[in-house]
């Protein structure tokens, strides 16, 4: 465990949240952007759902961070996306100052018959490169445990290294309990000469069943010792808030001694469970 990659870079802190499906949805973000806005984060990202499916809430959310002040990253997913319209988005971003684009493949849903006019993440950097030379800031996916649909923990690495090719300026990791799995994604990184930052994502944990069924979808291992103490609680919420916040915590603070370059909070849309990271860790 090294990290002397990571250390040179300048620390940035974030803060993501999904796209409002109600009105009163848009108005709690608002509230929660504002909240964690005086935290001055780097930027907030907006995901983007499954085949863009959430494609008007992204840029509706997008647009309002940035309106209200704030720098914004919106989500591109390439699955099911084509690329005249992703011309027109990008364009769209670009005449409201967004400056920022995490660049994902994206899932793809159930009834699709293909992928459409792109199969991997890479190739949707190279088009957004292409595209806009040089003016967005492009953040890619990272798999510290690896990808869920990777044949190898090798081919997976070569998946991300082409990404990093393609232009790509940093990459957020998939949220992770263990940090040796984080450590030794960035030193195969190290040894494959890509040198990048790679901020790791972070997942409060405040409600045992929703986390669980995330993990099982996304390939994020709840180590047993968590996942059996987290079950013990029962219905016991403050309990699993508080054991939460403990094993978070150490996590983010082992990961920032290490040198890791900043921390990317999952918000889940609320201020609460990462304001209180936030202040328990002196940031």
């Amino acid at each position: 465990m090294i990290m002397e990659t990571q250390k040179k870079f300048e620390r940035t802190f974030s803060f993501e949240f999904f796209p409002p499906k109600t009105p009163e949805g848009a108005e709690k973000i608002a509230l929660v952007r504002d909240q964690l806005g005086a935290l001055k984060p780097r930027y907030f990202s907006v995901t983007f759902g499954a085949g863009g499916s959430t494609q008007q809430g992204t840029l509706d959310a997008v647009l309002s961070i940035r309106q209200a002040g704030f720098s914004a990253a919106p989500h591109l997913s390439c699955i099911g996306s084509q690329k005249a319209s992703i011309s027109e988005l990008l364009q769209i971003y670009i005449d409201n100052g967004i400056e920022h684009i995490v660049a994902l493949r994206g899932d793809i849903p159930s009834g699709m018959q293909g992928p459409g006019e792109f199969n991997h993440a890479n190739e949707l950097v190279a088009f957004i490169r292409e595209q806009t030379g040089d003016h967005f800031h492009i953040e890619v996916a990272a798999y510290p445990e690896f990808h869920p649909q990777a044949d190898s923990a090798q081919k997976d690495l070569q998946h991300f290294k082409r990404k990093i090719e393609a232009g790509a300026n940093s990459a957020l990791t998939q949220y992770f309990y263990n940090a040796d799995a984080y450590f030794r994604f960035v030193d195969s990184c190290e040894a494959m000469s890509v040198n990048v930052p790679v901020v790791p994502g972070i997942m409060p944990i405040t409600n045992f069943t929703q986390l669980a069924r995330f993990s099982d979808a996304c390939g994020a291992e709840i180590p047993r010792w968590i996942r059996k103490r987290l079950q013990g609680f029962g219905d016991d919420k403050q309990a699993i808030v508080d054991f939460g916040l403990d094993v978070v915590g150490e996590l983010c603070e082992k990961l920032l001694a290490a040198g890791a370059p900043g921390l990317h909070f999952y918000t889940m849309n609320r201020t609460e469970p990462t304001l209180t990271l936030w202040k328990n860790l002196g940031l």
